[in-house]
């Protein structure tokens, strides 16, 4: 149960309405704080509309954290765009499966390094420095900043949906029936 109030469209000041332009129920809680809410969007905004990292190797990123954090909200909300916009493909939701348990995934390296990297930044912060010399051999610096900027902001995104307890809309729920979370 959410612990501060979903807003409406029609709950905010005229300047602030642009704000709920996708009315899911994450910005609706942010937007108890219009200017937080905006700072919020400005860098989330940059990373899924503006970076020119490989969107299906971020979406990779982003539903590792989701799925090491078993932020429900997070990995189903982006299963679901990385399936549906940006390319992800059901075996790429498989292997970040099998990579988190230590199986065999079939990803090549690079998708593996990425998934090693991601699991890194939520459970000791940093990316090791044999997986950064790969990333940095791979990628351009501008990617590397966005790939790291992007798995830190979600790293930050799961915790504002557990400490805010923001609900799960049903219809993201779906993408458990497929693609489960760890118990």
């Amino acid at each position: 149960m959410a612990r501060l109030p979903y807003l409406d469209v029609e709950d905010l000041e005229e300047k602030d309405r642009d704000l709920l332009k996708r009315p899911i129920n994450l910005f609706r809680q942010l937007t108890n704080s219009p200017g937080g809410a905006r700072a919020f969007g400005t860098l989330g905004g940059y990373i899924r509309h503006h970076s020119t990292l490989d969107p299906r190797l971020r979406e990779m990123a982003i539903i590792q954290v989701g799925y090491m954090t078993k932020s429900e909200y997070e990995y189903t909300h982006h299963v679901r765009l990385g399936t549906e916009q940006f390319g992800v493909s059901e075996a790429d939701i498989h292997g970040i499966t099998a990579e988190t348990e230590g199986r065999d995934s079939g990803l090549p390296e690079l998708e593996r390094t990425i998934l090693r990297s991601a699991r890194a930044m939520v459970t000791d912060l940093k990316i090791p420095d044999a997986e950064f010399a790969f990333l940095e051999d791979a990628f351009s610096n501008e990617h590397l900043v966005d790939l790291v900027l992007s798995i830190a902001f979600y790293c930050a995104v799961v915790r504002v949906l557990a400490t805010l307890e923001i609900d799960n809309e049903p219809h993201y729920k779906e993408a458990l029936e497929k693609f489960p979370l760890p118990a």
